[in-house]
């Protein structure tokens, strides 16, 4: 599970950042996953509950904010939040889009003390 490895350098990041800001402990995480970031949320907080054991986040509450799949027609030029993996433009039907959100798990915030 890559899900493992993510973790870790998550916990890494966490403890960079808390270090840099002569904090001794990290009291909140909060992550973006998005749903086509090939990561599985439980799997990923089970890691995380499992990994923060003896680190400064140990203590440390932890949220998961799903993020849905967001497109920018080429065409119609409208920005949309897609609620199925069906890449076509729900405005006028177009599959000449980009993906703007959603791809990608993101450390959004930390709280320190």
């Amino acid at each position: 599970m890559h899900e493992y490895s993510i973790v870790q350098s998550l916990l890494d990041q966490c403890e960079e950042n808390a270090k840099a800001n002569d904090a001794t402990k990290v009291t909140k995480v909060v992550v973006k996953i998005g749903v086509m970031s090939g990561v599985e949320p439980d799997l990923l907080k089970t890691a995380f509950d499992t990994f923060k054991e003896g680190t400064m986040c140990e203590a440390c509450e932890y949220i998961q904010n799903i993020q849905p799949i967001v497109i920018s027609c080429h065409n119609c030029k409208k920005e949309s939040t897609l609620d199925k993996n069906e890449y076509c433009c729900p405005h006028c039907q177009s599959v000449e889009l980009d993906v703007v959100d959603g791809e990608d798990l993101m450390l959004m915030q930390l709280e320190l003390e």
